[in-house]
């Protein structure tokens, strides 16, 4: 099963509060969190999709690309919210979870059949962001394999929890998956990629080059 973890969207976003205002994040996380979505959903023959959430756009989302919720109604943080959904997907037998963040907006469904493909029976596949720091897909088989760990560097921890399994780990350096968008120059590098996601589009037309020239004159 793929997870998706949805914190409250009204929330996200904190570390861009320099150049984004409060409507403006909110914005941006609800636009990135459609663009995974909807790559999700053009994804042929992927596994189930549950999007863990306690957030009305997230939900609503979910529901139009038929997607489960799995309820989160504490928000505890992504951590939290995906050892509560991976409980349920063993408590279901799932063999296996891929966890999938959802501020990735240039994730390609290419990418995550690659994740599928290199996968083995039993083991894992993770895929860094692109500073080689944090952790922006995880595939564990089974479920639980080992407990996931978000944060600015969970990557290294990851990769020695899979390691201490004793079973196959795979590591994955795919260029959509590992851009993800927390900090200001994000903003630039997701706006120059090609493409015209949601995401793109809508920082594109903030004009943040023009709104920077103007607070420096």
């Amino acid at each position: 099963m793929i997870l998706v973890p949805v914190k409250n969207l009204a929330h996200a976003k904190q570390r861009l509060s320099a150049v984004l205002s409060p409507e403006e994040r909110l914005a941006l996380a609800q636009a990135m969190c459609e663009d995974v979505l909807r790559e999700l959903a053009r994804w042929r023959g992927r596994p189930a999709v549950a999007v863990v959430t306690g957030d009305p756009f997230a939900r609503d989302l979910a529901t139009r690309f038929e997607f489960e919720i799995i309820a989160d109604a504490l928000n505890p943080g992504e951590t939290g919210a995906i050892e509560m959904a991976t409980a349920e997907c063993r408590r279901r037998g799932a063999n296996h979870t891929l966890v999938v963040p959802a501020d990735i907006p240039l994730i390609e469904a290419s990418e995550l059949q690659k994740i599928a493909d290199s996968a083995p029976p039993g083991g894992a596949v993770l895929v860094p962001d692109a500073a080689g720091r944090g952790t922006n897909a995880a595939l564990r088989a089974p479920a639980d394999l080992f407990p996931l760990r978000f944060g600015n560097d969970s990557f290294l921890p990851h990769l020695a929890a899979a390691k201490a399994t004793g079973k196959p780990c795979v590591v994955l350096e795919l260029p959509g998956i590992a851009r993800d968008v927390d900090r200001p120059e994000d903003l630039n590098e997701l706006s120059a990629a090609n493409g015209d996601r949601r995401s793109q589009l809508l920082v594109r037309s903030w004009n943040l080059d023009r709104r920077e020239q103007i607070c420096h004159d």
